[in-house]
């Protein structure tokens, strides 16, 4: 989908981070914007500096099934159509894989990968009902392709984000859809992923473990150094108009997985790619 001006967006997480830069670069690219997130002080902040472009806000749980259908029912109603959505809300819970209690799992699934999961249901059956040429991009993360160390219940939901991604597109293309998927999948990026905490829910609170403490003094340093997010909203439209899959921030990555790849044919541990 080259020609992105005139046609409709669809973004949710689009109070901070990674999909604040997409609602700024896709409105900058001369589309209309329905932006989402559970922040409703951050929604109105981002529908701020989207200067010149028609923005619509919906205060939204992506975890909540009724609640994306929603979000759709009105995007398709009051802007008639949905040219690229962008499955990007995300939330991070670091530790060990033997200390995470249920609910921290609970958590993570709903907005990682339910999230992924409602959009698709809500959004690409009328997708594919316009005929017109479209896009998915899912903001999977490098986690999804990576296991690491302190972050097993994070990289469970995403590398199901992952499989969603890749069958979603293997599905489109088996019945001829003209619309086309990619999986983004950042590393290091300036966002609040680090803070994810503020938007958990009561009934899903757990207390916070000593290596947990551990996981977010990493993920602290990795943020603080990471990417601007402007840059991987830039990549991600790069994504969308080359119709591309696969797409990482860092270019280490590439080798990474080529490495990843090699270690498990050998059926060794594979060893981790540098996250920034």
């Amino acid at each position: 989908m080259r020609e992105l001006s005139g046609k409709v967006a669809v973004v949710t997480g689009a109070a901070s981070g990674i999909g604040r830069a997409l609602a700024l670069r896709l409105a900058a690219e001369g589309m209309t914007l329905m932006l989402a997130d559970v922040e409703p002080s951050g929604l109105a902040r981002t529908q701020a500096m989207a200067e010149g472009a028609k923005v619509l806000t919906q205060v939204t749980d992506v975890s909540d099934r009724a609640a994306v259908h929603h979000l759709a029912d009105r995007t398709f109603g009051e802007l008639g159509a949905v040219h690229l959505l962008c499955n990007n809300a995300g939330v991070f819970q670091g530790g060990h894989m033997w200390t995470r209690d249920p609910d921290d799992f609970a958590w993570l699934l709903g907005v990682n990968l339910w999230g992924v999961l409602h959009g698709i249901h809500a959004f690409v059956p009328r997708m594919i009902e316009q005929d017109t040429e479209g896009h998915i991009v899912n903001t999977v993360s490098i986690s999804g392709l990576f296991a690491a160390p302190y972050s097993g219940a994070y990289s469970v939901t995403k590398y199901a984000a992952f499989a969603a991604s890749q069958s979603l597109a293997q599905d489109l293309a088996m019945v001829g859809s003209k619309l086309k998927v990619t999986a983004l999948c950042p590393g290091g990026v300036q966002t609040g992923i680090n803070r994810s905490d503020r938007v958990r829910p009561a009934d899903l609170s757990t207390s916070r473990t000593q290596d947990e403490g551990d996981s977010l003094k990493i993920i602290d340093g990795i943020v603080e150094r990471g990417m601007d997010p402007a840059t991987v909203a830039a990549i991600a439209v790069e994504a969308v108009r080359e119709e591309r899959f696969l797409v990482f921030t860092h270019p280490g990555y590439g080798e990474g997985l080529r490495e990843q790849t090699e270690a498990l044919l050998e059926g060794k541990l594979p060893p981790l790619p540098l996250y920034e």
